[in-house]
């Protein structure tokens, strides 16, 4: 009788399991180093040595100190995006774009937590705010992330975004509101996302009633 032969783990699963943790141990290090101790004074042997690997592996996950800061929001804006990207085409684009951002909060509080704890995402987001050369960063990337929703909505209703303002004017209004719901969560006292998941539909809900919902009527 044959001797069965011991299971493999699939290829690359324990190193890329491996990397992962890696890479949100660094992501936290850097985290509770910058909201600690400051932006501007921290370095990145300082994190790599908070994780205990050098500065060479550090460097093989964040090219620099600017994007470990924006790592989980980058996390999220990609949830909000594949949510976006998969709502139905017979939504009108406000309707889309708030379902989209509720959905997407149903389920990112785990992702979130499976990193960094919540508390450590709002003194995240405080001190990005307090830093000036984040927070030139931090609207650099919020441009570039409207741009992106305004000709993936403009895809859906098939319009030229470059000929049509309507999408651009949309998604800046609705960054806005996100906007002022994120500031407005990070002051306060209540980090779950329970609470940053209320404040943004009481928020929408007031951005509802100014909005033409319907953009093929005439």
């Amino acid at each position: 009788m044959a001797t069965p032969t011991p299971q493999t783990a699939p290829p690359g699963g324990l190193r890329e399991r491996k990397k992962q943790r890696t890479r949100d141990a660094l992501i936290r290090a850097a985290l509770e180093l910058f909201t600690e101790q400051g932006y501007d004074t921290t370095t990145i042997d300082e994190i790599a040595e908070a994780v205990d690997v050098s500065q060479r592996t550090y460097f093989r996950y964040f090219a620099n100190k600017e994007e470990v800061v924006f790592a989980v929001q980058e996390m999220v804006e990609a949830r909000f995006l594949e949510e976006l990207s998969a709502r139905p085409g017979s939504e009108a684009p406000l309707t889309a774009l708030r379902s989209a951002v509720m959905v997407a909060w149903d389920d990112i509080g785990n992702a979130i937590e499976s990193v960094i704890p919540v508390e450590l995402h709002m003194r995240s987001y405080r001190m990005i705010e307090s830093t000036p050369a984040l927070v030139a960063v931090h609207l650099r990337r919020s441009s570039e992330l409207e741009e992106q929703i305004a000709r993936l909505l403009a895809g859906r209703e098939g319009l030229d975004v470059d000929a049509d303002p309507r999408p651009r004017v949309l998604v800046a209004a609705f960054s806005g509101v996100m906007r002022v719901a994120g500031k407005v969560w990070g002051e306060g006292q209540d980090c779950s996302v329970a609470s940053i998941r209320e404040l943004t539909k009481s928020y929408l809900d007031h951005l509802a009633p100014a909005m033409h919902d319907d953009w093929r009527a005439r």
